[in-house]
């Protein structure tokens, strides 16, 4: 089992920045790849951004690509999103997940069988 625990959202204005932390225990070393997802109100939960665990490589969805940067730290088994220029758009409930498995496209959710309790962020206008 990996258990995870988000932390770091709360209220913004917009083109402000925060930070997220995943703070990862448990089975860490069967982790393959980590990734933040999203859920607006009333919407489904999507895509936000992965990293393989080794660092390689980094995947993000177009709505967030060169304003937020997914990265981890595996001495601290924890994984960030540093959330820059956010927007009104950008507010919802926050999760990182972790799988266990290679993929071509880490953005399903059906992929991710560890989920964290979310965080909320809420960016102002």
């Amino acid at each position: 089992q990996v258990q995870l625990v988000e932390s770091g959202g709360g209220l913004v204005q917009a083109g402000g920045s925060l930070r997220l932390s995943c703070a990862a225990s448990g089975r860490t070393f069967s982790i393959y790849a980590m990734g933040w997802f999203r859920q607006p109100p009333g919407k489904e939960r999507e895509f936000v951004a992965a990293i393989t665990w080794s660092g390689v490589s980094t995947y993000y969805a177009d709505s967030v690509k060169g304003r937020f940067t997914i990265s981890r730290d595996n001495a601290k088994n924890t994984l960030y999103l540093q959330m820059n220029s956010l927007k009104p758009e950008d507010t919802a409930v926050y999760y990182c997940a972790a799988t266990q498995y290679s993929s071509h496209s880490y953005e399903s959710t059906s992929l991710y069988r560890y989920w964290g309790q979310g965080t909320q962020v809420t960016v102002s206008s």
